[in-house]
């Protein structure tokens, strides 16, 4: 049983920054892999950024690198995400992901291959 709350989300103009965090309760997320992603209206779920289970490997869609960083705590337990330099392009509900049973170090891009998600987060970017 894992539950995983996004915060950090809102309503920001364009070239600003926000730290988006996934805490989770119930369950410690050092064995999993957690990834981000984010569905804006009219779109499908895209993946925004992956971290592998320790932390040391992460991965970033083309879309947001260079912009955003993925990273983790050191006990493991939330997980965060630095955007920076936000573009309206950016704005959508974000969403973290767990993949409990992982391979070690690996990272996964895939929605489907997670089997935990948050509720969701709204940013915004106004232009």
């Amino acid at each position: 049983q894992v539950q995983l709350v996004e915060s950090g989300g809102g309503l920001v103009q364009l070239g600003d920054s926000l730290r988006l965090s996934c805490a989770a309760s119930g369950r410690t997320l050092s064995s999993s892999a957690m990834g981000w992603f984010r569905q804006a209206p009219g779109k499908e779920r895209e993946f925004v950024a992956a971290i592998s289970k320790s932390g040391v490997f992460t991965y970033h869609a083309d879309s947001v690198k260079g912009r955003f960083t993925c990273s983790r705590t050191n006990a493991k337990n939330t997980i965060y995400l630095q955007m920076n330099t936000l573009e309206p392009e950016d704005t959508a509900v974000y969403y973290c992901a767990a993949r409990t049973t992982v391979r070690s170090e690996t990272y996964y891009t895939s929605a489907v291959e997670y089997d935990y998600w948050g509720q969701g987060t709204q940013v915004t970017v106004s232009s």
